[in-house]
């Protein structure tokens, strides 16, 4: 893997360069082809070519012997230049204010050079031809020069082509060699990368900090919260299923005894020797028995429900302190709380809310429910409705630091249940219940002092 993207990156980078080199060579000879025509726009739109080539209009010939005119000599003045005029041998026939040392005769290559090579540095040169005629204008220190471009295109193909050969191997050499050196700290990291991502695949959570991240520092930095969140997910989860195991484990032991009695009194149903009295006691104790069982597959279901959030809310506006006063005088008429006491407070009767009643009653009964079974006989529970919460509060037994942080979590039951019944579902359907109408249940205990169960509704 590593190789395999160091060889593409490589190879990217040389196709880059590739295309540059052709690019650049493409732009070279078009500066080329450009700079020779622009020479020759530059000669054509030279002011000293035009006013050479307009200057035979100040010319006139007479009894065959050509002179300037006075309009001549002016635009001659005003141009700064002066003038030879000659016949076809090249020799001098008329000047006008020609410098001393200029030649009055002229070979056809001299006037070639003269023009084309500016053999004098003092001057710019320029021809011109009227009627069989050639005359030479010369500007002193004219800002016009003249640059030679020859172009052999043989040649120029020939010197392009190892130029170009030359150039691609040593810039593809160049771009190699940075490349790869590049690659390894490009590549390395990425690499890294993907096995980081396959070692969590494979589930190995771990963090790491790496040897040189550059430009990955946040990625990497990324890639060990994942881990980190991961790892605690699999602890999660690990737990989860654990107290689940215990759960179906605990379950199935409790439906065992049930099932042993509702078998065991319906074989003594079919005696023929079993009184009235005792049929019924039987069927009531097979009543009891089905109920237990199906209180274990209700509270299953519904757990289930709340936890992938399938249960639907019937919400409606209630006032909790007739909701709640109703709760506590159902519980005082229950045979079960026995001689123990609950206290009832309340400082906003107009307090009301929308909420589903049968799952909210059933998680205040819980929490209510909890702190008598669990508690000794003489137990006291005070219940409290305010604006923006409900406690519960009793001064039982309390549980302990390791109960309490466990408390709210399925299929757990404390170490306080002692033998009686319960399906270990009970806290953590009522917290469900609160935390699927939008409130916070928070719980604070303390060993022989008792525990505090405060529902917090401000975010309804």
């Amino acid at each position: 893997m590593k190789w395999n993207l160091t060889a593409r990156y490589l190879l990217s980078i040389l196709s880059i360069v590739f295309i540059v080199i052709i690019v650049n060579t493409i732009i070279l000879f078009g500066l080329l082809i450009y700079q020779s025509i622009q020479n020759t726009d530059d000669t054509e739109n030279s002011s000293g070519e035009n006013f050479t080539r307009s200057f035979s209009q100040y010319l006139a010939l007479e009894d065959n012997q050509l002179y300037v005119t006075e309009e001549g000599e002016t635009a001659l003045d005003g141009f700064g230049a002066w003038l030879q005029i000659l016949d076809d041998n090249g020799n001098e026939i008329s000047s006008y204010q020609t410098p001393d040392h200029v030649a009055t005769n002229y070979t056809p290559i001299e006037l070639i050079h003269k023009y084309k090579y500016m053999d004098d540095e003092l001057h710019t040169y320029f021809i011109g031809e009227y009627e069989g005629y050639s005359y030479l204008i010369g500007v002193p220190d004219s800002d016009e020069k003249r640059e030679v471009f020859m172009l052999n295109p043989d040649t120029l193909i020939t010197y392009a082509s190892r130029f170009f050969g030359v150039i691609i191997i040593v810039d593809l050499i160049i771009a190699a060699v940075i490349g790869f050196l590049f690659s390894t700290i490009l590549v390395n990291p990425v690499n890294r990368m993907i096995e980081r991502i396959n070692e969590l695949k494979e589930r190995q959570f771990h963090t790491e900090k790496p040897k040189r991240p550059g430009i990955y520092n946040r990625v990497f930095a990324n890639l060990n919260n994942v881990s980190a969140t991961l790892q605690e997910h699999e602890k999660e989860r690990m737990k989860l299923e654990k107290m689940r195991n215990d759960w179906i484990s605990n379950v199935s032991h409790d439906i065992k005894t049930p099932l042993a009695s509702i078998r065991g009194y319906a074989e003594l149903l079919r005696s023929e020797d079993v009184s009235s009295n005792e049929r019924l006691e039987y069927a009531e104790v097979i009543e009891r028995q089905s109920l237990y069982m199906k209180e274990l597959v209700d509270d299953f279901n519904l757990t289930m429900r709340l936890r992938n959030q399938e249960m639907p809310l019937q919400r409606q506006d209630t006032n909790m302190e007739d909701f709640v006063r109703e709760i506590v005088i159902d519980l005082l008429n229950d045979p079960q709380i026995g001689s123990s006491q609950i206290h009832f407070h309340s400082e906003n009767s107009k307090q009301s809310w929308k909420i589903d009643q049968h799952l909210m009653k059933r998680a205040l009964l819980n929490f209510m429910y909890n702190a008598f079974i669990h508690s000794d006989e003489n137990v006291e529970v005070f219940v409290d409705v305010r604006e923006d919460a409900i406690t519960i509060h009793d001064n039982g037994k309390g549980i302990s630091p390791e109960d309490g942080s466990q408390v709210f979590d399925r299929y757990y039951r404390g170490t306080n249940t002692g033998q009686r019944r319960g399906t270990g579902l009970g806290m953590a359907i009522a917290r469900d219940i609160i935390v699927a109408h939008g409130g916070e249940v928070k719980l604070a205990s303390q060993v022989g002092k008792g525990t505090t169960v405060k529902i917090l509704f401000n975010v309804f």
